[in-house]
């Protein structure tokens, strides 16, 4: 069973993802490429035909503290403009637009959280909600309203008590995903009760650390726990996950950057080619 017998209806679908996706395909921001934005409806659209079973969205917030689907930081990148996404009403937010993706007829905008959420409500789509965290005290409330928790997983360091704190005060009991460097932080998690923690998503800069013993991930799975990891290449050149990067798989194979994940038995991983990770789990389970 996933998670606690106390959360067993809650947790129904993302079980059953689980069982019958080894591992799942995680979209990093849905699937933004072409003349599709990352972090869109039409991303995560892209994401599920290209073999996704989850997608990952990140979150900001106007300064007047309307949710966007958005990681700020990058709005020179995709918007063109040099101030963050957090210091603008979401009038001007509205005003913005993806570089490079708009064309005649059909601007690309920053999309709202609620409104790319809410269109895969009762639908087969499962979401990791990242970088959201000091936003829950009024984050959790609009995520109420979408009436979907069995498709939300929310996540958050190990180390964010106090934010982990409401989610526990919290009556929905969203699935819990705590990012974990060590084992110590994977105790202090499972020691809370009224938390909803369905799995962990270990990080790690080197293969020495302990997530790349088989034994400490199968006791994980013994305790009702899925274990995620993460092969973006991120521009910062820090491994998330012992140095098994995307781009592995590009300038080596698709078996250099995910076999070895594979062989230690992760559930899911968080990736930008969620087509290529797709076709690789097909081809090893043929």
């Amino acid at each position: 069973m996933l998670g606690l017998p106390d959360y067993a209806a809650l947790n129904s679908q993302l079980g059953e993802t689980l069982r019958r996706a080894k591992p799942a395909v995680v979209a990093h921001r849905g699937l933004g490429h072409a003349s599709i934005a990352p972090n869109t409806i039409g991303a995560v659209r892209a994401a599920v035909r290209s073999g996704a079973e989850v997608v990952q969205i990140p979150v900001s917030a106007s300064a007047d503290m309307y949710f966007w689907a958005f990681h700020d930081g990058f709005e020179p990148e995709h918007l063109g403009i040099e101030r963050n996404i957090q210091t603008l009403t979401a009038t001007e937010v509205r005003q913005q637009s993806y570089i490079w993706r708009d064309r005649p007829g059909r601007t690309a905008r920053v999309q709202p959280l609620l409104e790319l959420l809410g269109k895969f409500a009762g639908g087969p789509v499962l979401f990791t909600i990242d970088r959201s965290w000091w936003r829950w005290p009024q984050l959790l409330v609009a995520l109420d309203g979408l009436r979907m928790p069995g498709q939300l997983m929310l996540k958050a360091p190990a180390w964010e008590m106090e934010a982990i704190s409401r989610l526990r005060r919290h009556p929905t009991k969203y699935p819990f995903v705590p990012i974990c460097s060590t084992e110590e932080e994977v105790e202090d998690v499972l020691r809370l009760d009224e938390l909803n923690t369905v799995g962990l998503e270990l990080i790690t800069t080197t293969p020495q650390s302990p997530w790349f013993d088989p034994d400490v991930i199968e006791g994980y799975h013994r305790r009702g726990l899925f274990i995620l990891v993460n092969s973006v290449t991120l521009t910062t050149g820090i491994p998330q996950f012992g140095g098994y990067e995307d781009e592995d798989a590009i300038f080596d194979c698709p078996a250099a950057a995910w076999q070895p994940l594979f062989d230690l038995g992760v559930d899911a991983i968080q990736t930008d080619w969620p087509w290529l990770l797709r076709a690789y789990r097909d081809s090893v389970q043929r």
